[in-house]
């Protein structure tokens, strides 16, 4: 995919000047360069673009071009931030920019052996990650630390339970094993199956950035993900509001915005957008989806002992616990994939 837009715009708009925009907002226009969350979102947006095989002209990333001659300098001033300063380099030479930094900072981190100040598993991954692509010391997937990351993603159970951090880092470890769909990560069928647990999770609980991330990280598995699950994603993203406002928060829900459209891009769904407009850019969803999660649970809960990991036991119990509403999005969760039975014998924690 080529389209230098996560959305697809109308026919009369110019995909190189609605991009341009985009980095231009989040360069100048919502955080001040340099502060940590500036580093994320700038991280975000060019990773996404980068993903999806974009190509810029030099002009949509000037913004960015001064960030870009001084990362070296940043990265000796903050090396606590190497990960994003190197993601956003190594980015914007693939979307365009000379590559005359990449590789120098990658063998100045690597010299560094700031990998080794990391205590997070997954944090080390995505720092072998960032190194290999210019070459630089071993693969996720090599040694202790990948048995350890492929032995996490093939313990379904684990993600049978609502557990957020556990999910995030599930699709992480999917993004950084597949460098971002690059190349093949051969993922058992167990690593699958926790995939479709997350996945039927976060459509339980309406949550869109979850569940876009499931979808990616299938699609990078080389797996289709399950038609009702993108349906909601495109859904969700459509009434999804854009709009330039330099004094609304920054507690707004572009994440939310970026996922949903790379993830349909991805997919190879690429979506209609309404404009970006020039300016501080701000992202405002819609209301949010009435789930079934916490009332399932809730049922759960009050039947105590008496509940039992049997689905077809349980259904019509639950069912007539439920609103209309999560009654009918958990009836959709059921019928969309093959895994709902085993996922609820996880969930329902009647085994112990």
């Amino acid at each position: 995919m080529t389209n230098v837009v996560l959305l697809k715009p109308d026919e009369s708009q110019d995909p190189t000047v609605q991009t341009a925009r985009l980095i231009r907002a989040f360069a100048e226009g919502r955080r001040t360069q340099g502060d940590v969350f500036w580093l994320k979102e700038n991280a975000e947006l060019l990773g996404a673009l980068a993903s999806t095989g974009a190509t810029l002209n030099t002009a949509a990333l000037q913004p960015l071009a001064a960030f870009h001659r001084g990362c070296r300098n940043l990265l000796r001033d903050f090396p606590q931030y190497y990960r994003f300063i190197l993601s956003i380099c190594l980015d914007l030479e693939d979307l365009g920019l000379p590559q005359h930094q990449g590789a120098a900072l990658c063998a100045k981190v690597a010299r560094a052996g700031l990998e080794g100040a990391e205590l997070s598993d997954l944090q080390r991954a995505e720092a072998r990650r960032l190194l290999r692509r210019r070459g630089v010391g071993p693969r996720v997937e090599d040694g202790a630390l990948g048995q350890r990351l492929r032995d996490f993603i093939a313990r379904s159970a684990t993600f049978a339970m609502p557990n957020r951090k556990a999910a995030y880092e599930l699709t992480h470890i999917v993004f950084y094993l597949s460098d971002y769909g690059r190349q093949p990560p051969d993922l058992p069928e167990a690593a699958l199956k926790s995939l479709h647990f997350t996945g039927l999770l976060a459509f339980l609980d309406q949550d869109m950035d979850l569940l876009a991330e499931v979808c990616a990280a299938l699609c990078f598995a080389g797996q289709a993900p399950i038609p009702l699950w993108e349906d909601a994603l495109a859904a969700s993203h459509r009434v999804m509001r854009v709009y330039a406002d330099v004094g609304a928060p920054l507690q707004d829900d572009y994440h939310e915005w970026l996922v949903t459209g790379w993830a349909m891009q991805i997919a190879g769904r690429p979506m209609r957008s309404t404009d970006i407009p020039k300016g501080a850019l701000r992202f405002h969803k819609g209301r949010k989806g009435v789930g079934a999660l916490r009332p399932l649970a809730a049922c759960l809960n009050d039947m105590g002992a008496n509940r039992r990991a049997d689905w077809g036991h349980m259904r019509p119990h639950v069912l007539s616990y439920l609103c209309a509403e999560s009654h009918a999005t958990l009836l959709r969760a059921e019928r969309a994939g093959p895994y709902f039975d085993e996922f609820f014998d996880g969930f329902a924690r009647a085994r112990g």
